[in-house]
Protein backbone atom coordinates (compact mmCIF):
# COMPACT_ATOMS: atom_id res chain seq x y z
CA UNK A 1 0.00 0.00 0.00
CA UNK A 2 2.73 2.43 0.99
CA UNK A 3 4.78 1.49 -2.06
CA UNK A 4 1.81 2.06 -4.38
CA UNK A 5 1.06 5.41 -2.76
CA UNK A 6 4.73 6.41 -3.10
CA UNK A 7 4.76 5.57 -6.82
CA UNK A 8 1.51 7.48 -7.36
CA UNK A 9 2.89 10.51 -5.52
CA UNK A 10 6.13 10.41 -7.51
CA UNK A 11 4.28 10.08 -10.82
CA UNK A 12 1.91 12.93 -9.90
CA UNK A 13 4.77 15.23 -8.93
CA UNK A 14 6.61 14.30 -12.13
CA UNK A 15 3.57 15.10 -14.27
CA UNK A 16 3.07 18.47 -12.57
CA UNK A 17 6.76 19.34 -13.01
CA UNK A 18 6.57 18.39 -16.68
CA UNK A 19 3.46 20.52 -17.21
CA UNK A 20 5.07 23.45 -15.38
CA UNK A 21 8.17 23.32 -17.59
CA UNK A 22 6.53 22.62 -20.94
CA UNK A 23 3.33 24.70 -20.76
CA UNK A 24 5.06 28.11 -21.28
CA UNK A 25 6.67 26.79 -24.47
CA UNK A 26 3.33 25.44 -25.68
CA UNK A 27 1.70 28.82 -25.05
CA UNK A 28 4.38 30.61 -27.08
CA UNK A 29 3.68 28.34 -30.03
CA UNK A 30 -0.12 28.59 -29.68
CA UNK A 31 -0.19 32.40 -29.44
CA UNK A 32 2.08 32.68 -32.49
CA UNK A 33 -0.86 31.30 -34.52
CA UNK A 34 -3.63 33.27 -32.78
CA UNK A 35 -5.47 35.80 -34.91
CA UNK A 36 -5.89 38.28 -32.05
CA UNK A 37 -3.22 40.66 -30.84
CA UNK A 38 -4.34 39.87 -27.28
CA UNK A 39 -2.77 36.77 -25.79
CA UNK A 40 -5.87 35.32 -24.17
CA UNK A 41 -7.96 32.18 -24.35
CA UNK A 42 -9.94 31.08 -26.19
CA UNK A 43 -8.14 31.84 -29.44
CA UNK A 44 -10.55 33.65 -31.77
CA UNK A 45 -8.97 32.07 -34.82
CA UNK A 46 -5.82 30.70 -36.42
CA UNK A 47 -3.56 32.71 -38.72
CA UNK A 48 -0.05 32.90 -40.10
CA UNK A 49 -0.23 36.69 -40.10
CA UNK A 50 2.24 37.13 -37.26
CA UNK A 51 4.82 35.12 -39.18
CA UNK A 52 4.19 37.31 -42.23
CA UNK A 53 4.65 40.41 -40.06
CA UNK A 54 7.90 39.02 -38.70
CA UNK A 55 9.26 38.17 -42.14
CA UNK A 56 8.39 41.67 -43.34
CA UNK A 57 10.74 43.24 -40.78
CA UNK A 58 14.15 44.25 -42.13
CA UNK A 59 15.73 43.91 -38.69
CA UNK A 60 14.63 40.26 -38.57
CA UNK A 61 16.67 39.38 -41.65
CA UNK A 62 19.76 41.22 -40.43
CA UNK A 63 19.43 39.51 -37.03
CA UNK A 64 18.98 36.15 -38.75
CA UNK A 65 22.11 36.73 -40.82
CA UNK A 66 24.14 37.66 -37.74
CA UNK A 67 22.84 34.63 -35.84
CA UNK A 68 23.67 32.35 -38.76
CA UNK A 69 27.24 33.70 -38.96
CA UNK A 70 27.79 33.38 -35.21
CA UNK A 71 26.11 30.00 -34.83
CA UNK A 72 27.84 28.45 -37.84
CA UNK A 73 31.26 29.76 -36.81
CA UNK A 74 30.83 28.60 -33.23
CA UNK A 75 29.68 25.15 -34.33
CA UNK A 76 32.71 24.74 -36.61
CA UNK A 77 35.46 26.19 -34.44
CA UNK A 78 34.25 24.77 -31.13
CA UNK A 79 34.12 21.30 -32.66
CA UNK A 80 37.57 21.53 -34.26
CA UNK A 81 39.32 23.04 -31.24
CA UNK A 82 37.32 21.01 -28.72
CA UNK A 83 38.10 17.76 -30.54
CA UNK A 84 41.83 18.53 -30.55
CA UNK A 85 41.68 19.21 -26.81
CA UNK A 86 39.62 16.08 -26.17
CA UNK A 87 42.08 13.87 -28.03
CA UNK A 88 44.83 15.08 -25.70
CA UNK A 89 42.75 14.89 -22.50
CA UNK A 90 41.50 11.38 -23.26
CA UNK A 91 45.06 10.00 -23.12
CA UNK A 92 46.17 11.86 -19.99
CA UNK A 93 46.56 10.27 -16.57
CA UNK A 94 43.38 10.49 -14.46
CA UNK A 95 44.71 13.26 -12.20
CA UNK A 96 45.83 15.43 -15.12
CA UNK A 97 42.61 14.68 -16.99
CA UNK A 98 40.52 15.81 -14.01
CA UNK A 99 42.52 19.03 -13.73
CA UNK A 100 42.13 19.70 -17.45
CA UNK A 101 38.36 19.12 -17.22
CA UNK A 102 38.13 21.55 -14.33
CA UNK A 103 40.05 24.30 -16.14
CA UNK A 104 38.20 23.88 -19.43
CA UNK A 105 34.88 23.67 -17.62
CA UNK A 106 35.26 26.91 -15.65
CA UNK A 107 33.50 29.11 -18.26
CA UNK A 108 30.63 26.62 -18.34
CA UNK A 109 30.20 26.88 -14.56
CA UNK A 110 30.33 30.68 -14.36
CA UNK A 111 27.09 32.72 -14.44
CA UNK A 112 26.66 34.20 -17.95
CA UNK A 113 26.59 37.73 -16.53
CA UNK A 114 29.97 37.26 -14.83
CA UNK A 115 31.47 35.68 -17.94
CA UNK A 116 30.13 38.52 -20.11
CA UNK A 117 31.60 41.18 -17.82
CA UNK A 118 34.95 39.37 -17.69
CA UNK A 119 35.16 39.07 -21.47
CA UNK A 120 34.05 42.68 -21.94
CA UNK A 121 36.86 43.80 -19.63
CA UNK A 122 39.36 41.63 -21.49
CA UNK A 123 38.42 42.97 -24.91
CA UNK A 124 38.47 46.52 -23.55
CA UNK A 125 41.98 46.08 -22.13
CA UNK A 126 43.21 44.56 -25.39
CA UNK A 127 41.60 47.34 -27.40
CA UNK A 128 39.47 44.94 -29.44
CA UNK A 129 36.40 46.56 -30.97
CA UNK A 130 33.11 44.85 -30.15
CA UNK A 131 31.65 43.06 -33.17
CA UNK A 132 30.44 39.67 -34.33
CA UNK A 133 34.02 38.43 -33.91
CA UNK A 134 34.01 39.19 -30.19
CA UNK A 135 30.65 37.43 -29.85
CA UNK A 136 32.03 34.35 -31.62
CA UNK A 137 35.12 34.31 -29.38
CA UNK A 138 32.91 34.70 -26.31
CA UNK A 139 30.57 31.90 -27.38
CA UNK A 140 33.53 29.60 -27.93
CA UNK A 141 34.49 29.95 -24.28
CA UNK A 142 31.27 28.35 -23.01
CA UNK A 143 30.46 25.99 -25.89
CA UNK A 144 33.86 24.29 -26.18
CA UNK A 145 33.60 22.67 -22.71
CA UNK A 146 30.46 20.85 -23.86
CA UNK A 147 32.23 19.64 -27.00
CA UNK A 148 35.25 18.51 -24.97
CA UNK A 149 33.08 16.58 -22.51
CA UNK A 150 31.10 14.84 -25.27
CA UNK A 151 34.09 13.92 -27.44
CA UNK A 152 36.23 12.85 -24.49
CA UNK A 153 33.45 10.53 -23.30
CA UNK A 154 33.47 8.91 -26.75
CA UNK A 155 37.25 8.62 -26.86
CA UNK A 156 37.36 6.91 -23.45
CA UNK A 157 35.99 3.75 -25.11
CA UNK A 158 37.99 4.21 -28.31
CA UNK A 159 40.21 1.34 -29.47
CA UNK A 160 43.56 3.03 -29.96
CA UNK A 161 45.03 -0.17 -31.40
CA UNK A 162 43.58 0.74 -34.81
CA UNK A 163 45.44 4.07 -34.69
CA UNK A 164 48.68 2.35 -33.71
CA UNK A 165 48.20 -0.12 -36.56
CA UNK A 166 47.71 2.69 -39.07
CA UNK A 167 50.84 4.46 -37.79
CA UNK A 168 52.84 1.21 -38.00
CA UNK A 169 51.78 0.90 -41.64
CA UNK A 170 53.27 4.32 -42.38
CA UNK A 171 50.25 6.64 -42.18
CA UNK A 172 50.93 10.15 -40.92
CA UNK A 173 48.98 11.49 -37.89
CA UNK A 174 46.81 13.61 -40.20
CA UNK A 175 46.06 10.73 -42.57
CA UNK A 176 45.36 8.47 -39.59
CA UNK A 177 42.85 10.95 -38.18
CA UNK A 178 40.87 11.41 -41.40
CA UNK A 179 40.91 7.74 -42.46
CA UNK A 180 40.60 5.98 -39.10
CA UNK A 181 39.64 8.23 -36.18
CA UNK A 182 37.22 10.63 -37.87
CA UNK A 183 34.95 8.00 -39.48
CA UNK A 184 34.59 6.25 -36.10
CA UNK A 185 33.74 9.37 -34.07
CA UNK A 186 31.95 11.33 -36.82
CA UNK A 187 28.42 11.01 -35.35
CA UNK A 188 29.70 12.24 -31.99
CA UNK A 189 31.41 15.23 -33.60
CA UNK A 190 28.27 16.22 -35.50
CA UNK A 191 26.22 15.85 -32.33
CA UNK A 192 28.66 17.99 -30.35
CA UNK A 193 28.61 20.63 -33.09
CA UNK A 194 24.79 20.77 -33.02
CA UNK A 195 24.76 21.19 -29.24
CA UNK A 196 27.30 24.02 -29.51
CA UNK A 197 25.17 25.68 -32.19
CA UNK A 198 22.01 25.38 -30.10
CA UNK A 199 23.75 26.93 -27.08
CA UNK A 200 25.16 29.74 -29.20
CA UNK A 201 21.88 30.58 -30.92
CA UNK A 202 20.04 30.68 -27.60
CA UNK A 203 22.47 32.98 -25.78
CA UNK A 204 21.31 36.49 -24.90
CA UNK A 205 23.35 37.87 -21.99
CA UNK A 206 26.85 37.41 -23.43
CA UNK A 207 25.73 38.47 -26.90
CA UNK A 208 24.02 41.59 -25.54
CA UNK A 209 27.23 42.70 -23.80
CA UNK A 210 29.64 41.96 -26.63
CA UNK A 211 27.93 42.50 -29.97
CA UNK A 212 28.60 46.23 -30.08
CA UNK A 213 25.99 46.97 -32.76
CA UNK A 214 23.27 45.12 -34.61
CA UNK A 215 21.16 42.24 -33.36
CA UNK A 216 20.97 38.51 -33.18
CA UNK A 217 17.63 36.72 -32.87
CA UNK A 218 17.62 36.68 -29.02
CA UNK A 219 18.59 40.37 -28.76
CA UNK A 220 15.94 41.19 -31.37
CA UNK A 221 13.35 39.53 -29.12
CA UNK A 222 14.53 41.75 -26.26
CA UNK A 223 14.24 44.85 -28.43
CA UNK A 224 10.75 43.90 -29.57
CA UNK A 225 9.62 43.32 -25.97
CA UNK A 226 10.74 46.80 -24.96
CA UNK A 227 8.42 48.42 -27.50
CA UNK A 228 5.32 46.36 -26.63
CA UNK A 229 3.93 42.85 -26.49
CA UNK A 230 3.55 42.02 -30.17
CA UNK A 231 2.44 38.44 -31.01
CA UNK A 232 5.09 38.38 -33.74
CA UNK A 233 7.51 37.95 -30.81
CA UNK A 234 5.87 34.58 -30.24
CA UNK A 235 6.45 33.74 -33.91
CA UNK A 236 10.14 34.55 -33.53
CA UNK A 237 10.31 32.61 -30.26
CA UNK A 238 8.73 29.62 -31.98
CA UNK A 239 11.34 29.68 -34.75
CA UNK A 240 14.18 29.84 -32.20
CA UNK A 241 12.54 27.06 -30.19
CA UNK A 242 12.21 24.80 -33.23
CA UNK A 243 15.85 25.27 -34.19
CA UNK A 244 17.13 24.76 -30.65
CA UNK A 245 15.01 21.69 -29.94
CA UNK A 246 15.76 20.28 -33.39
CA UNK A 247 19.52 20.67 -32.92
CA UNK A 248 19.38 19.15 -29.44
CA UNK A 249 17.26 16.19 -30.57
CA UNK A 250 19.55 15.52 -33.54
CA UNK A 251 22.60 15.81 -31.27
CA UNK A 252 21.19 13.30 -28.78
CA UNK A 253 20.44 10.92 -31.64
CA UNK A 254 23.89 11.25 -33.18
CA UNK A 255 25.79 10.92 -29.92
CA UNK A 256 23.77 7.87 -28.93
CA UNK A 257 22.62 9.35 -25.64
CA UNK A 258 20.60 6.84 -23.62
CA UNK A 259 19.92 8.85 -20.45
Amino acid sequence: MNASFGRLANNTIGVFCLIFMVSPLVLVVLFSFGSSSLMTFPLPGVTLGWYDALLARDDFWSALENSAIITGSVGLFSTVIGTCAAMVIARLRPTLSAAAFFLFGLPMMLPPLVLALALLSLFSVLGIKLSLVTVILAHLTFTMPFVILIVTARLRDFDYAVIDSARDLGASPLVTFFTVTFPLIRPTLFGAALIAMALSLDDFVITFFLIGGGNTLPTLVWGMLRTGLDPSINALGTLILLFTVGCSAAALKLTGYRG
